[in-house]
């Protein structure tokens, strides 16, 4: 990552300095919970893209850092409501929020970095920003509504995850492509197609975090083994092995996806492996990258191009 961001480093230093800026509240808790959770770490993955797209459009102005600051109070946000409904206590290596601050505390922090995201759109002035900001926002609380529908429902199919990646993860990342191209000034099938770019890089990069549950090594994903089982998410390892497994494999994870918990992980793990799901949702993974990467054609050569080509292949390759 920090090669990478090498073409965006002074712009990151820049957004950093707005998500200071902007995290400041005269009610002490709030600030407390804000920057515990903004500055625990993480890839900052959303906010690079605002940068490289608007690079890659030739735009040479400052807004991108307002609006890069923005996607990230949006996912931070996310972030602290998602560790409450789903009841985590550990994310990027440390405590959670809620672990933290407790539940309360941390639901009305994320409701605070909603409304300051939608008080900085503002400063940017446009209705076109504006409303692809404020229908990104919308479609994630679907996807969070709808994977709360499909815990503990075995019968989900891999149209209906993939459905939730698209509003939950993928909105986002295709939200934040779109805004370079916005304020870079693109027409509108580059516009398109960069929205096109995000919308399959978002998708692979969760199909990939869903291949990392349970495969990845826990000090490099900062996350708990399992935690998706543990909460009764139907991810496509746990679809492909209902799809494909034999009748005592499909039975093992229809269990657990419906009981939750752990108790069954270790034969979980098991079917995954032995069925070869884990191959299979990392060549969906890289046909989503492949899509990405695509969808770049209509764009001009340049290091930020070459550098958002580079995400397509890191989304794959990744280990955390």
């Amino acid at each position: 990552m920090e090669q990478l961001y090498s073409l965006i480093g002074a712009d990151m230093r820049a957004v950093d300095a707005v998500i200071r800026q902007r995290l400041h509240s005269e009610v002490a808790l709030v600030r407390q919970v804000a920057e515990y959770i903004v500055q625990s770490g993480g890839k900052r993955l959303r906010p690079a893209l605002v940068l490289l797209s608007a690079g890659a459009l030739g735009y040479r102005g400052t807004h991108h850092h307002e609006l890069a600051a923005v996607i990230e109070f949006i996912h931070t946000a996310t972030l602290l409501h998602d560790d409450v409904v789903d009841g985590s206590d550990l994310r990027r290596g440390r405590e959670t929020a809620n672990a933290m601050f407790g539940n309360s505390a941390s639901v009305l922090v994320g409701d605070f970095l909603y409304s300051r995201a939608f008080q900085m759109m503002v400063v940017v002035d446009d209705m076109r920003i504006m409303r692809v900001l404020s229908d990104a926002t919308n479609v994630i609380a679907e996807g969070e509504v709808l994977q709360l529908m499909n815990c503990h429902d075995a019968s989900i199919d891999e149209q209906g995850y993939l459905q939730v990646i698209r509003y939950k993860t993928a909105k986002l990342f295709e939200a934040a492509a779109q805004l370079g191209a916005i304020i870079g000034g693109g027409d509108a099938a580059v516009e398109k197609a960069m929205a096109v770019y995000g919308i399959h890089l978002g998708t692979a990069f969760q199909l990939i975090d869903d291949v990392l549950d349970y495969s990845g090594a826990e000090v490099e994903t900062g996350k708990h083994l399992g935690d998706d089982l543990a909460e009764g998410k139907p991810t496509l390892p746990l679809i492909f092995v209902l799809r494909n497994g034999n009748l005592e494999q499909a039975a093992c994870v229809r269990r657990a996806i419906e009981n939750g918990g752990r108790d069954d992980f270790p034969q979980v793990l098991a079917a995954i492996r032995t069925t070869g799901a884990l191959d299979y949702a990392r060549q969906k993974a890289k046909v989503e990258a492949e899509l990405a990467a695509a969808a770049l054609d209509v764009v001009p050569a340049s290091q930020y191009k070459d550098s958002l080509l580079e995400l397509c292949l890191f989304a794959v390759a990744r280990n955390y």
